[in-house]
């Protein structure tokens, strides 16, 4: 079924924004999380074409000598009784090779009683009033047009508020948009999710469907979800309607493996022996062979060989995971951002590897600062006490319970000060949040303030950060204390003139000297400074586009989801750098007129800070 947009403007203004999107990525456009053909979307029909299912029919029960006889249509039995009891129904029949890859799946995974299904009027975790958007976020934004950004938009974004803001909004309890079938809706937030690297967040929307109720892009991104998740057991009720319209092989193998799980040992090991020879044997079978060794009575083990293996895609890290199996560091060390991030949540993966992973996680706004603070402590936990000492758990516990504030802020220079990866940096302040909000406001301390301050806000602490603002301002210096203050706080508690505006602008030592411009786009967008203030500041908004009509429009008509979708479009990018002034002037602007007054600030200061 083809869906019509409601006017030829609207027809007009997505397409342009869409044909826009390009240019704004600072990245090629994702790939498929599956390797090649594993879930392509090519290789699916559309929905129309979908093949349809068949009904559903009672599962034959298997003859035992401990069974009733089975029955025949008319009553009758299929045996006939013999002077021992009874004679094989099969007696004077060929015997013939059976494929074992062929035995019908089982198609009980799921019986959803009568009258209790769940509608998918309403899809998603986040209720109003505890973290969710309300039902009308996307407004009369057409669902033809959000899918389309959903699909085409890169990740991950260059802010980790923005991530936040966005992933809200796709978890949000909320109705399918004009255009959409609602549970395609759904299985485009998970995928985008996925593509962010919220793994788990993509589960709950995967979940919330019954799942006699997908559709072919439900099963795509429920299969990315169950590798993101290291779940290969979430791919079985996906296994038969899937095949049925693709034939790419990694299907097959997840038959193989659902087989395994399923307690059918030579069902399983019929299937793996088919790959094999059709010439399959790699690490991608290898990792599926020893799935199928966690089944019951499967006999089989299967050793893993990295040896010229250059890329750790979504299948191997899934089912790599999934068995405790340790991915070679230099394919964690190069894996795409998302999947560093799923690395980091994965239980069954080992610590090591995990804390490997965990700043990814965190700078992408998938691990908050209490999750971060979680795992250092679990990997303190595990260690040895005599070899615990210089740890960054055990220095990070120092800067929390030490008794003096200069002790403690001495273990805190030490863990900012050994890092020096953009992303490693962002990731330990966010891990010292909670710390650096424990040092006492002093003069003492003012040298450390900027570091401080960037660390509470990293975690939305924008009330403890504020508390610096007396000791920022005695000290009268335009630096990015004063910015972040300037910026975070939750009222202005700092002076903001031209003449300190001016001075931090002269003073910019970032990359491309862009930090300056940054704040005075910032101050203008919150409406910290008059536009008049920022012309003579030198910040003035670029010429409109088909990016920036469309997220004005969505803040005057107070589409709070719309505005999040449009604000990770313009932070397509691998950081900060790679963002205009006037892309993130429009981005706070547009939050701020939608009453997303908190995020707003972080993101804003989150820009400064990261330059």
């Amino acid at each position: 079924m083809r869906f019509r947009l409601r006017n030829k403007a609207g027809l007009l203004a997505g397409a342009a924004l869409l044909v826009a999107i390009p240019a704004l990525s600072q990245e090629r456009r994702p790939e498929s999380l599956l390797p090649p053909g594993f879930g392509d979307p090519q290789t699916l029909p559309p929905p129309e074409k979908a093949t349809p299912r068949p009904p559903r029919q009672p599962e034959t029960p298997r003859q035992t000598p401990d069974s009733p006889p089975a029955q025949t249509g008319n009553g009758t039995e299929t045996v006939a009784e013999t002077e021992n009891g009874v004679e094989s129904a099969a007696e004077g029949v060929d015997e013939v090779a059976v494929d074992s890859s062929q035995l019908p799946r089982p198609t009980n995974y799921f019986t959803v009683p009568q009258g209790l299904e769940r509608s998918t009027d309403l899809i998603g975790p986040l209720l109003p009033g505890n973290m969710g958007f309300a039902a009308d976020a996307f407004g009369r934004t057409d669902g033809f047009l959000l899918r389309a950004l959903l699909r085409r938009t890169s990740a991950p974004l260059a802010s980790r508020w923005a991530s936040i803001v966005l992933r809200r909004a796709l978890l949000s309890h909320l109705p399918a948009p004009a255009g959409v079938q609602p549970v395609d809706w759904a299985a485009e937030r998970a995928a985008f999710l996925v593509k962010m690297g919220e793994a788990d967040a993509a589960r709950a929307l995967v979940q919330a469907v019954d799942v006699e109720q997908y559709t072919p892009r439900m099963i795509e991104a429920a299969g990315e979800t169950a590798l993101a998740t290291a779940d290969p057991a979430a791919l079985c009720p996906l296994v038969g309607p899937a095949r049925t319209m693709s034939q790419d092989q990694l299907w097959l193998l997840a038959d193989g493996m659902c087989a395994a799980l399923e307690g059918e040992a030579a069902r399983a090991g019929g299937i793996i022996d088919q790959v094999r020879g059709r010439g399959g044997a790699n690490i991608d079978l290898a990792l599926a062979e020893k799935v199928v060794g966690v089944g019951a009575e499967t006999r089989r083990a299967a050793e893993l060989q990295w040896d010229g293996v250059s890329q750790i895609t979504p299948w191997r890290f899934g089912l790599a995971s999934a068995t405790g199996a340790t991915i070679p560091a230099n394919l964690i060390d190069n894996a795409e951002p998302r999947i560093r991030a799923w690395l980091a949540r994965a239980p069954m993966v080992p610590i090591e590897q995990r804390l490997a992973a965990a700043s990814t996680a965190a700078s992408l706004g998938v691990f908050s600062s209490h999750s971060l603070v979680e795992i250092y402590s679990l990997q303190l936990d595990q260690t040895d006490p005599a070899e615990a000492a210089g740890t960054v758990g055990a220095r990070l516990r120092m800067a929390w319970v030490e008794q003096d504030p200069a002790s403690r802020l001495e273990a805190l220079r030490n863990l900012w000060a050994e890092v020096e990866a953009p992303v490693e940096r962002q990731a330990r302040l966010i891990l010292t949040a909670g710390a650096a909000s424990r040092i006492p406001v002093s003069d003492d301390y003012l040298a450390d303030a900027p570091n401080l301050i960037a660390s509470m806000l990293s975690a939305g602490m924008d009330a403890e950060a504020a508390r610096w603002g007396s000791v920022v301002e005695a000290g009268g210096a335009s630096d990015k204390a004063w910015a972040l203050l300037a910026l975070g706080a939750p009222r202005l508690n700092v002076a903001v003139d031209g003449g300190r505006i001016g001075a931090f602008v002269s003073a910019d030592d970032s990359p491309g000297q862009k930090r300056g411009p940054m704040l005075v786009a910032a101050l203008a967008g919150l409406g910290r400074i008059s536009m008049d203030q920022a012309s003579s500041s030198g910040f003035r908004p670029g010429a409109d586009d088909a990016w920036t009509r469309a997220i004005d429009r969505a803040a005057q008509a107070r589409e709070p989801g719309t505005v999040a979708l449009l604000a990770g479009v313009g932070l397509q990018s691998s950081g900060w750098q790679g963002v205009p002034p006037d892309y993130l002037f429009r981005i706070v602007r547009a939050l701020r007129t939608v009453g997303m007054d908190f995020e707003a600030r972080m993101i804003a200061a989150e820009a400064v800070a990261r330059l």
